[in-house]
């Protein structure tokens, strides 16, 4: 076959995968709600009793409290991506906060927050 038509082949099925998966659905931010935030934080760490749950106002972010400490949940296209807060940094950002972890499979994420939130959050956030 010749790698012009090989080359069309792959593009087109490339294509055609993200259409069907972008018309399904699937390709939606995932909005937070308590139960959810409940059932993802256990599916990442299912050893934590949860104490409360912080939800931010745009759905996308929830602040866990747990016996073992604090930690962060939020939307990664239609998953979640949950981590401790143990080892990390926050900075002050247009949009909310960036927390910066020191660690390489997760780097920063943005924390999206209105200014009625800013001064909560950053309490919950600070270290005891």
């Amino acid at each position: 076959m010749p790698l012009e038509i090989l080359l069309v082949l792959v593009v087109g099925g490339i294509v055609g995968i993200t259409v069907l998966l972008h018309l399904t659905g699937k390709s939606r931010i995932r909005a937070l709600t308590p139960e959810s935030v409940r059932s993802e934080w256990l599916r990442h760490a299912p050893d934590d009793d949860i104490i409360d749950i912080t939800i931010a106002h745009d759905r996308r972010s929830a602040l866990i409290r747990t016996e073992t400490g604090n930690g962060l949940l939020w939307s990664f296209g239609a998953d979640t991506v949950a981590r401790h807060l143990l080892d990390f940094d926050w900075l002050e950002h247009p949009e909310g906060f960036e927390v910066q972890f020191h660690d390489f499979s997760t780097p920063k994420v943005i924390i999206r927050l209105d200014e009625f939130e800013r001064p909560h959050w950053q309490h919950l956030m600070d270290p005891a």
